[in-house]
């Protein structure tokens, strides 16, 4: 399974919310649907542009090595 980020509608300079309605926080609170750590996803409406995307990388290297176990 591959998470998929969309950009949102009503403001495309932001950065949508990769959020994937699966919800499952695994021992280090990160979630399974779309890898963010729980700080992150509470933190994420005050997050601005460029961090916002150092997260997404994040959840793509934690989605790479969650799939590589």
């Amino acid at each position: 399974m591959s998470v998929e980020y969309h950009q949102p509608i009503d403001n495309p300079e932001d950065v949508a919310s990769p959020c994937v309605r699966n919800c499952c926080l695994n021992e280090q609170d990160v979630c399974l649907g779309c890898f963010r750590h729980i700080d992150e996803i509470m933190a994420w409406r005050q997050l601005d542009v460029a961090t916002k995307k150092g997260v997404l990388n994040k959840c793509q290297q934690r989605q790479q090595q969650h799939q590589n176990k």
